[in-house]
């Protein structure tokens, strides 16, 4: 027997939310999903009426709607933002060049403005050549940080006043349970935050996460439903990530108990710090005065590793030698011999 909407108990269901269990026509599926974005929005102001705002775009399921629904939201409640789109060309063949191609459509079918920066033309290497040189296990640390760099840089750029990200409520899970599993007790105090800010001398752009409260099941449905063009292919770099282990406890956890997603971003908020909890203090890197808590800056940690061979210089913690390395002063054989190598 066919099931009647809950809401509006005119039509018949074609769904059943993973994230409340109601059944759903998709009319009103639609107006629930835009109106939890929206609710997002505007209790936690991530916008001003004139602003400026790049929506960070890789072509996938999660951007791709985030750019359609700040589209019509943008316009249903009149917010009066200034809305672009901003890609990151990371050169990774028969993965980032598809992709790119999605969002190019978007382009035109949402008629926004596209800028794309790429890894090549800001760090001189492609994910490509970089895996040549670290392998697979780690190049995902690379592209983590190269990309982030990258979305500040294009849009410093485009000069515009906030970057939105496609980050959904099973990635800041995610993250949550990373962050506890790694100690990073300064990512885990921050990591849940629906809005950073920014704006200052270090080159930062103020980000948002509109859809942190969505989960990555109705992102799908929603897409499907809309019939939105998009690429779905994994990154191939990718099954090695840290990042995995964590997705597969997390999806067993929803198995059992739905709300687990929630559940998780709700401790992670609500999680306060003992007194005398050393943090880390922000400042700018010496050389490319992009924000860091060291003296250089993971980027071009990072960067100066692939530069002189030694991949392994900004993979874990070699602030001691922050000094030598701004000072161009050479490694002993036995550090070069250290850094030299990744597994592969």
């Amino acid at each position: 027997m066919p099931v009647q909407c809950s809401s509006c108990a005119c039509s018949r269901a074609v769904l059943k939310r993973p994230k409340t269990g109601h059944s759903l026509c998709k009319g009103c599926f639609f107006w629930a999903f835009e109106e939890e974005t929206h609710r997002t929005i505007t209790s936690a102001r991530l916008f001003d009426r004139g602003e400026t705002v790049a929506i960070g775009a890789s072509g996938g399921k999660d951007s791709t709607v985030l750019a359609y629904v700040l589209k019509v939201l943008n316009e249903r409640y009149d917010y009066g933002l200034n809305l672009l789109l901003l890609s990151v060309d990371e050169g990774i063949t028969g993965y980032r060049d598809h992709s790119l191609e999605a969002v190019k459509t978007n382009q035109q079918q949402y008629d926004l403005p596209l800028k794309i920066v790429s890894y090549e033309e800001l760090y001189g290497w492609t994910m490509d050549a970089i895996v040549k040189q670290v392998g697979v296990k780690n190049n995902c640390t690379f592209c983590g940080v190269f990309r982030r760099q990258a979305l500040d840089r294009g849009a410093v750029m485009l000069n515009v006043d906030k970057i939105c990200t496609g980050h959904n409520a099973d990635d800041v899970a995610e993250t949550v349970l990373m962050n506890v599993l790694r100690g990073d007790v300064a990512r885990l105090n921050r990591c849940t935050a629906v809005s950073t800010a920014g704006g200052g001398s270090d080159g930062v752009v103020p980000r948002c996460k509109p859809l942190k409260y969505a989960y990555e099941k109705e992102i799908v449905l929603y897409a499907y439903f809309k019939k939105l063009h998009y690429f779905s292919t994994e990154c191939v770099y990718s099954p090695n990530a840290y990042r995995g282990h964590a997705r597969t406890f997390l999806k067993d956890l929803e198995a059992v108990r739905p709300s687990a997603i929630a559940d998780v971003i709700h401790s992670g908020e609500n999680l306060s710090l003992k007194e005398g909890v050393k943090m880390p203090v922000q400042g700018t890197c010496s050389r490319c005065g992009y924000i860091s808590s060291q003296a250089l800056c993971k980027s071009c940690v990072l960067l100066e590793g692939l530069n002189r061979g030694l991949p392994k210089l900004g993979i874990g913690k070699h602030h001691r030698l922050h000094g030598r390395i701004l000072a161009r002063q050479p490694l002993t054989p036995v550090e070069e011999e250290k850094m030299k190598t990744l597994e592969f």
